[in-house]
């Protein structure tokens, strides 16, 4: 097994990191022994990682940082860099790593107070990896003053400094940032793939592998979490039954306050498993006594890290209520393939009922209105609109049709 196996149906891509990974490997050894650097290298000072959503760009980097790092005995003898077991790729993949630094967006934006010590950071030689890697999750949520502390950094980088961008597409990036980055197309999944991916990694059975691959179209984090959590499950059968709860005004309200309260009670499920690890750990790093009593002084950084914690629920309570009017999204076009007469490429087998009575209830017309509706209220949570508020417009406008 090696970093790149988790990159699921990304076999060119993953042929092009390994080649980078090689020649970096190589660059290293020649400063190493004082030896001329070699010549047509593949490696870059800057990536950016695009891809529709669940195709894996934050994997792919992750997995290219862990290469970068990878110190197997193996690598020094002719192998290929990214073995998965050393303690440079393990501690990169899990994101220990003192050279591998990760900055994701906790907010609707990346700022500029975010990226203040990473960008200084990258001015200095690793610590004891083989690069200085900087990974940014987000980075079509880096913001004017952030983007330009990035762009500093890209544009006059350390010799042994990596920059590893990730976004949805090339035109979220600011042009003067992606014309300094080697740019890689993450696809979406295959299907098949991700099952196959499921059964083989995580163990789930074959049926129910093929059946979450097949309802969130490849998005490999999505169908891994259906088919681990029988929690996630619920809340999408629930979503998948909303169309059919329609019929009044009032139930209308009550499924817009309940698809919310859902998300509420997702992001406080994944914020309760991250936010008491972080505290303790920060705690620990600042030497906190026995009982929790920090030293002087401290105060403040534990403020910051509440802070922080507190606008990633907000985000992520608003990617959980995405996630399902993605879900919604993907039940009405299931609708309209049926009304054309298609079975074949319905997403949502397991709401087979209920797509047929709404299909049988409608025209395409409608549906394809209702399908507007929930882009709609997408775009308008992307503004930043009340959750509340912008669901319950949609629902309003399914009801109409």
């Amino acid at each position: 097994m090696t970093v790149w196996d988790d990159l699921v149906g990304q076999e060119k891509v993953s042929e092009l990191l390994d080649a980078a990974a090689r020649d970096a490997d190589a660059l290293v050894t020649a400063a190493a022994a004082d030896a001329p650097p070699p010549e047509a290298s593949k490696m870059t000072h800057a990536w950016l990682f695009t891809g529709p959503p669940g195709a894996g760009r934050n994997q792919a980097a992750r997995a290219f940082a862990a290469a970068l790092q990878c110190v197997s005995p193996d690598r020094a003898l002719g192998g290929t860099p990214g073995c998965g077991f050393c303690d440079g790729c393990h501690t990169a993949l899990v994101g220990t790593h003192a050279d591998v630094s990760t900055v994701a967006a906790v907010g609707a934006e990346i700022l500029v107070r975010d990226m203040r010590d990473t960008v200084r950071k990258s001015f200095t030689a690793p610590a004891n990896g083989r690069w200085q890697v900087i990974l940014v999750e987000d980075a079509e949520r880096l913001n004017e003053k952030s983007a330009n502390a990035v762009l500093k950094a890209v544009e006059e980088p350390a010799p042994r400094t990596v920059w590893l961008l990730c976004a949805p597409s090339i035109e979220d990036v600011l042009p003067t940032i992606r014309s300094r980055c080697r740019h890689l197309t993450l696809r979406t999944p295959p299907v098949d793939a991700v099952a196959d991916m499921l059964v083989r990694r995580e163990g789930i059975e074959p049926d129910v592998a093929a059946a979450v691959a097949r309802a969130t179209q490849g998005h490999v984090d999505r169908a891994r979490r259906l088919a681990t959590d029988p929690a996630a499950r619920e809340r999408r059968a629930s979503v998948l039954k909303l169309p059919l709860r329609l019929d009044e005004v009032g139930h209308c309200l009550k499924a817009a306050q309940q698809l919310v309260d859902a998300a509420a009670e997702d992001a406080k499920q994944l914020a309760e498993e991250m936010d008491g690890k972080e505290t303790e750990e920060l705690k620990a790093a600042l030497g906190a006594a026995q009982g929790g009593r920090l030293p002087r002084g401290t105060a403040g950084v534990m403020k910051d890290l509440e802070d922080m914690q507190k606008r990633r629920r907000t985000r992520t309570q608003r990617d959980s209520l995405d996630v399902a009017l993605g879900d919604l999204t993907g039940f009405y076009r299931d609708v309209l393939a049926l009304q054309f007469g298609s079975r074949v490429a319905m997403a949502n087998t397991d709401a087979e009922e209920a797509v047929e009575r709404v299909a049988q209830a409608s025209s395409p017309e409608s549906t394809l209105r209702r399908i507007e509706a929930v882009a709609a209220c997408r775009e308008a949570l992307d503004r930043n609109v009340a959750p509340l508020l912008a669901v319950e417009a949609m629902t309003m406008a399914l009801r109409a049709g």
